[in-house]
């Protein structure tokens, strides 16, 4: 039986399912994990479908989660969308359901669940989640609402059809729903816009970027910075691909100090491959955009010089 009806199989045994995503949600999570809730929802309005997590900052115009007490895991099925590995679960109690599903399109280097459809030639989960309604479409209904939050995941994780992970199946399902009555060009809009905040430190970034003669970038932003500027972590999530820009910019890392002292790292490649950087601090994800922990500013700059290695030796 192939992956998609098996999942179906089990999604039509259970009455109550549960869907989570990762920490820190992007608008793939967000799509996949929202888009499939809506897709569930229409398909099987007799079934309980409950979309879980914590704080979405400002992707609340994408979608909400709901409050699910812990006796409602009991029996249920749990699918997990966007999350390559189990820590990064958003909401613990992912494990307390009957049985646990994992729909992804990252590398699956650390594996979890019952049952598990990882494709990582997919843009996105939002892709892979159109791919499952469209296995199953007989059986399943799509609405004008999953198309805009599918299509979202999309844009997000593609940033707007320029990363290489956009494909001719990629553009064809873009196609086949923004044939939906949603209006795509405000929520391009709504994903690409930035508040004015956020646009000074962008002018901050730019300003004290540094790079190498090879093209190896990084981007320091200390809590004082942030604080400064009025930035939250999570908001910064908005600069990540601005040093790619730059034409002679090759690989980059940002490195964004946290309250509890560390650095959150987030990598980002227009060619070689930086993920292998990613798992050897903490972190992985695709090849061209990961991220990383560094426990203080020497192991920062050490990721630093892992990535001016790595593009010094590219051809």
């Amino acid at each position: 039986m192939r992956i998609e009806k098996e999942i179906l199989k089990k999604i039509q045994e259970h009455s109550t399912i549960i869907i989570h995503r990762h920490q820190r949600p992007d608008p793939d999570a967000l799509g996949s994990q929202g888009g499939l809730a809506e897709i569930l929802t229409a398909s099987f309005p007799d079934k309980k479908i409950y979309q879980v997590g914590g704080p979405v900052g400002d992707l609340s115009y994408l979608t909400e989660m709901k409050t699910v007490e812990d006796e409602v895991y009991q029996d249920a099925l749990v699918i997990v969308t966007d999350t390559a590995n189990a820590p990064r679960i958003s909401d613990n109690r992912y494990d307390q359901g009957a049985f646990l599903i994992k729909m992804d399109h990252h590398p699956d280097d650390e594996p979890y669940g019952d049952l598990s459809w990882v494709n990582t030639d997919a843009s996105s989960s939002s892709e892979v989640i159109y791919d499952f309604y469209k296995a199953n479409e007989n059986d399943l209904v799509m609405t004008d609402e999953a198309a805009r939050l599918l299509y979202a995941g999309i844009v997000g994780d593609t940033g707007r059809f320029l990363y290489p992970s956009t494909t001719s199946h990629t553009l064809q399902v873009a196609s086949e729903l923004v044939a939906y009555q949603f209006d795509a060009s405000k929520l391009n809009r709504q994903i690409d816009e930035i508040s004015f905040k956020v646009a000074k430190l962008a002018g901050y970034v730019l300003q004290e970027m540094k790079a190498d003669e090879n093209g190896a970038c990084m981007v320091f932003l200390p809590q004082s910075i942030l604080t400064q500027y009025g930035v939250t972590d999570a908001e910064t999530a908005a600069l990540i691909s601005l040093p790619g820009k730059v034409e002679d910019i090759i690989a980059w890392g940002i490195f964004v100090e946290q309250l509890e002292g560390f650095f959150r790292v987030r990598l980002r490649s227009k060619g070689p491959a930086i993920n292998q950087i990613a798992k050897a601090h903490h972190g992985g994800g695709h090849p061209l955009a990961s991220g990383a922990n560094a426990e203080d500013k020497e192991e920062a700059l050490a990721i630093y010089g892992e990535i001016q290695e790595l593009v010094k030796n590219w051809h």
